[in-house]
C-alpha cells in the first residue's frame, strides 16, 4: 500500500536530536545533567524562603535548562521506540532512560515542593519581580498543586518506583498492540482498521471480525493492563487527596469541573445529531439495518480513489497558505526537514501524534498514511499540533510551551477545518460536496460525540474499579456497549464483537480523563472558525498570537481576546448548532439529488 502512495521514504530524521542510541553525546549530556542537578541542589535547596527575587529568577532559568535537556533525550528515546516497538534494543534504551529520568526527577523534586509550600506573602514577593515575565504563570500554576503534594521523602519514593508504574504498563500495551497480527494475512492494526472504510460490506465485516479476534486473543493481557492502570490511578488520587478520578486532569487543564460538566451535558443533550445522520446514512446505503462495522463505509457517491502522499501534502499546504503564509512556511519545514514519519510498517505504533520535543530543536510528527481522505485530514491535524508547538516553543520557552490539553487540540482541529473547507470550495458537483460534508460530519462525530461517550465509559470504569474492585473483560464490555449505545440510540446496531473494542483505546491508559479535550477543542474551533469567516484576515494575527502564547495562561485567559466564556453553556450549544447546520446542509443536498 505504501509503495503505491509514495510515502515509503517519508521517514523522520532523528539526528537533530542524536545520531542513534549509541551516540556518545547521550552519555555526555546525561553526565552534564547530573552535574547541573547537583549544583542546582547545592545552591537552592532550603533557600527559597530567603532567596532574592533576582536569584530566584536565575534558579527558574537554570531549572528550565535542566528539564529541557532531560526532555530532549526522553523524546529521542520515545520517538526511536514508536516506529520499532518490536526492537528489543529500542525498548531497552527507552526503559533505561526512563529509569535515569526518574532519578533526575527525584533529585529535583525539592524545588516544586519548597516553592508550593512557601507562605503566600513570601511567594508573592518573588512573583512581583517583573523580570520573571513568561515564568509567572508557570510558577503560579505550580502553587495550585500544593494541596495534592506529599512530603519530599514520599515524593522521592513515588519517583523511584515510577519506571515500573503506569508508564511501564503503557509500554507493554503499546508492545502488545504493535506486534499483534490480524487475520490470515498477518496485517497491522492500521491496515485492518483501514478496511472499515471499504465500500464492500463483506470486506468491512471481515475486517471487523479479524480485529475483534486479534483483540480477543490478547484479552487477558489487555484487561489486566487496564485494571492495573485504573488501580494505579485510584491509589495516586487517594495519596494526593484528589476528590474525583478526573480532578487531576481538570487541574492540569486549568479548568473548573463545572466547565467539563457543562460540556459533557451539552454534547449528550445533542446525541440526536449523530443519530439522525446514521439513520440517513442507512437509507443512502440502502440497508435495512446499520451495524457498527458500517459506520465508516463510504456512501455510494463517494470517490474511491486513493490520495498519493505528494497530493495530500500539497492539499494541506495549500489550505494552510490560504489562511496564513506563516503557517504554511512552518508546516513546510516538517516535510523539507524530514520531521515526519508517514508509512505504515510492522512494529510501528498505530494512530498519529506530534511530539513537541524541546524548543531548542523542533517537533516531530508521526502518521500512518494509507491514502484515504481521512489521512489527509489527520496530516492537517498533526501539522496543526506541530505549528502550535513550534510557535509556542520559540515564544514561550520550555516551561510554558506545553499548553493545557484542552487547548492543545485548538490548532490541530483548526488545521483540519482549513483543509476541509479548502477541499469543499474546490468540490466539483453535488456528489463531491456531499461526500466531503458527510466525511467531515463523521470526523466531527468521532471527535465530539464519540469522545464524550468514551468519557462516560471512562467515568464508569474508574468509579466501578474504585467501588467494586477488579473488573472482568465482560464487565468492561458491558459498560462500553452501554455508553456507546446511549450515543447511537437505535440508529446503529452494535454487535457482540464490538464489546471488546474498548481495549485498544490508548488514551484511556496514557492520559486518564483526556478524551473530553477533543470535544472541547472541536467545539471551540467551530466557534473560532465562524469568527474567522465573519472577520476575515484581521482574525489571523490574533489566532497566531493565541498559538504563540502556548501555555502562558489558563484557557479562559488565553481565549479572553476572542470573547469566549467557557462557563457559559450557550457557548457549547453554539458549536453544536454549527454541526446541526452542517447535517441540515447534507439533508438538503440529498433531497436535491432525489
Amino acid at each position: 500500500m505504501k509503495d503505491r502512495l509514495g510515502s515509503e521514504d517519508v521517514i523522520w530524521d532523528l539526528t537533530d536530536l542524536y545520531k542513534d542510541t549509541g551516540d556518545d553525546n547521550i552519555e555526555k549530556d546525561t553526565e552534564n545533567i547530573k552535574g547541573k542537578i547537583a549544583l542546582f541542589s547545592t545552591k537552592y535547596r532550603k533557600k527559597l524562603n530567603v532567596i532574592s527575587p533576582g536569584e530566584f529568577l536565575n534558579a527558574v532559568i537554570a531549572l528550565e535548562e535542566i528539564y529541557q535537556k532531560i526532555s530532549r533525550i526522553g523524546s529521542f528515546a520515545y520517538l526511536n521506540f514508536t516506529t520499532q516497538s518490536n526492537n528489543e534494543q529500542a525498548s531497552a534504551f527507552l526503559q533505561r532512560f526512563e529509569e535515569i529520568s526518574s532519578q533526575f526527577q527525584k533529585e529535583l523534586l525539592f524545588f516544586e515542593l519548597e516553592w508550593a509550600s512557601l507562605e503566600d506573602e513570601a511567594a508573592n514577593l518573588l512573583l512581583e519581580n517583573l523580570a520573571l515575565g513568561r515564568y509567572r504563570h508557570y510558577l503560579e500554576k505550580l502553587r495550585k498543586y500544593r494541596p495534592h503534594q506529599l512530603i519530599e521523602t514520599e515524593e522521592k519514593i513515588l519517583a523511584e518506583i515510577s519506571p515500573v508504574g503506569a508508564g511501564n504498563w503503557n509500554k507493554l500495551f503499546e508492545k502488545v498492540l504493535s506486534i499483534l497480527k490480524f487475520g490470515e494475512a498477518g496485517r497491522t492494526q492500521e491496515e485492518v482498521l483501514s478496511d472499515l472504510y471499504d465500500p464492500d460490506r463483506m470486506i468491512r465485516i471481515k475486517s471487523a471480525k479479524e480485529f475483534t479476534e486479534g483483540l480477543e486473543s490478547q484479552k487477558h493481557i489487555l484487561t489486566h493492563i487496564f485494571n492495573t492502570i485504573l488501580a494505579d490511578k485510584m491509589i495516586m488520587d487517594r495519596l494526593r487527596r484528589f476528590p474525583d478520578w478526573v480532578s487531576s486532569m481538570n487541574l492540569d487543564n486549568e479548568i473548573d469541573e463545572k466547565i467539563v460538566t457543562a460540556l459533557v451535558n451539552a454534547v449528550k443533550n445533542r446525541y440526536d445529531i449523530p443519530q439522525r445522520y446514521y439513520r440517513l446514512k442507512k437509507e443512502l446505503l440502502g440497508y435495512d439495518e446499520l451495524f457498527d462495522y458500517d459506520r465508516y463505509g463510504p456512501l455510494p457517491f463517494s470517490p474511491e480513489k486513493k490520495i498519493p502522499w505528494d497530493q495530500g501534502k500539497e492539499m494541506v499546504l495549500k489550505a494552510y497558505e490560504d489562511f496564513s503564509p506563516v503557517m504554511m512556511d512552518i508546516a513546510l519545514n516538517f516535510f523539507d526537514g524530514r520531521w515526519i514519519h508517514a508509512p505504515i510498517m510492522p512494529g510501528k505504533r498505530g494512530g498519529a501524534f506530534s511530539d513537541p520535543v524541546t524548543p531548542d530543536v523542533h517537533p516531530y510528527v508521526m502518521t500512518n498514511y494509507s491514502g484515504m481522505n481521512r489521512d489527509v485530514q489527520t496530516l492537517a491535524h498533526e501539522l496543526g499540533h506541530g505549528v502550535h508547538q513550534y510557535l509556542a516553543g520559540r515564544k514561550q520557552g520550555y516551561f510554558n510551551s506545553r499548553t493545557p490539553l484542552v487547548m492543545a487540540e485548538t490548532a490541530s482541529v483548526f488545521g483540519e477545518m482549513l483543509s476541509f473547507r479548502s477541499q469543499l470550495e474546490r468540490a466539483e458537483g453535488r456528489d463531491e460536496k456531499l461526500s466531503l460534508l458527510c466525511n467531515k460530519l463523521e470526523e466531527i462525530f468521532a471527535t465530539v460525540f464519540r469522545q464524550v461517550a468514551m468519557n462516560r465509559f471512562e467515568d464508569a470504569i474508574h468509579r466501578e474499579r474504585r467501588s467494586k474492585g477488579e473488573m472482568s473483560a465482560a464487565r468492561f464490555g458491558e459498560l462500553w456497549i452501554d455508553t456507546q449505545k446511549e450515543m447511537f440510540g437505535d440508529s446503529v446496531t452494535l454487535t457482540g464483537d464490538y464489546s471488546i473494542w474498548w481495549s485498544y483505546v490508548t488514551h484511556f491508559l496514557e492520559a486518564p480523563g483526556y478524551v473530553y479535550a477533543y470535544a472541547f477543542g472541536e467545539l471551540l474551533v467551530l466557534s473560532l472558525y465562524k469568527m474567522f469567516m465573519e472577520e476575515g484576515k484581521s482574525f489571523v494575527p490574533r489566532y497566531l498570537n493565541l498559538l504563540a502564547s502556548g501555555g502562558n495562561g489558563s484557557p479562559s485567559q488565553l481565549l479572553a481576546d476572542f470573547g469566549v466564556r467557557l462557563d457559559d453553556s450557550g457557548f457549547w450549544n453554539d458549536g453544536l448548532d454549527i454541526i446541526d447546520k452542517m447535517l441540515k446542509e447534507v439533508q438538503e443536498l440529498v433531497a436535491m439529488k432525489a
